[in-house]
């Protein structure tokens, strides 16, 4: 075929595929079922995998794989590492952009500065990083001959249902308050909006951000959260995307094995934030050590 008659060719363009994000990799749904996202129209956006309860439950293995070194880390380290990933959100700016105005139909403006608040507000929590000890930590008073420290340390695997009201600004407020302390998170994405989600993820999977410490969830709330809830190896759930009697019903099978619950309404992600959703999965241990020795 000639030059001339190959231009005239029309050429297909790619189309993305959006899967889940478990362990550092990218699998689709071990069901195989997918669900169709529309975009701020009604007019089809993609289809995104649709999570089984097996997904959930891989995905806890591997954020509980991940905890022991994330949690070891230096909080300097983890600090830098969650920076990467907001260097890596600027480098993309445009397509995030591009995304959440599809989404959620946004102007052009708006829509900029949503990403910029997402952005901003992952470098905020960064910050925290070294500092957060500060804050929960502390030297008491003791009688006796004795040095006593209470010494914050992060609960383990956080579960996330991420608001369903944003497809960016609101995973980002959820998610890194809980991985800035040495935590491992579940997250499910907003099942009306999940596709800038999916794209966060590649920039997990392309930053130093280890494998498991993050597992991107897309789906229904109704199927995927209340495995999440019950599961006996998650530590921590933040109901932020549940409403209503689901959020209430989450709450009793969370008391199974007595996790931490952020109660939806508690902690509101859209105020500027605050130190609140990075204690709410924190635990405190005490250490004494004779004075002199």
């Amino acid at each position: 075929m000639s030059d001339a008659a190959a231009s005239d060719v029309a050429r297909i363009a790619v189309r993305k595929t959006y899967k889940l994000y478990i362990g550092g990799a990218f699998p689709r749904s071990e069901s195989g079922r997918s669900y169709v996202v529309t975009d701020h129209k009604g007019g089809f956006a993609a289809n995104a995998a649709l999570a089984s309860r097996k997904d959930a439950r891989d995905a806890v293995v591997a954020a509980r794989k991940a905890f022991g070194g994330w949690s070891a880390a230096t909080a300097y380290n983890r600090g830098q590492v969650l920076y990467r990933v907001a260097e890596l959100l600027e480098g993309r700016r445009d397509q995030f952009t591009a995304e959440v105005r599809a989404a959620e139909g946004l102007g052009a403006r708006q829509a900029a500065a949503v990403v910029d608040a997402a952005i901003d507000r992952w470098v905020w929590y960064a910050g925290w990083s070294d500092k957060i000890a500060q804050v929960r930590g502390a030297a008491n008073p003791v009688a006796g001959p004795y040095f006593n420290f209470s010494l914050p340390e992060p609960s383990g695997v956080v579960a996330v249902i991420a608001p369903q009201a944003s497809s960016l600004l609101g995973f980002v407020s959820v998610v890194a308050p809980a991985v800035v302390s040495g935590n491992t998170v579940v997250v499910l994405a907003s099942e009306r909006f999940p596709l800038p989600a999916v794209s966060l993820s590649e920039v997990l999977a392309t930053s130093d951000v280890p494998g498991g410490v993050i597992n991107v969830l897309t789906g229904r709330v109704a199927e995927i959260a209340p495995w999440l809830a019950s599961h006996m190896d998650v530590n921590a759930i933040d109901l932020c995307g549940a409403s209503g009697s689901v959020a209430e019903d989450l709450t009793v099978a969370a008391a199974e094995n007595l996790k931490r619950v952020v109660r939806a309404g508690e902690q509101d992600w859209t105020l500027n934030p605050g130190v609140e959703r990075m204690l709410a999965y924190l635990e405190t241990k005490t250490v004494w050590h004779p004075v002199g020795t």
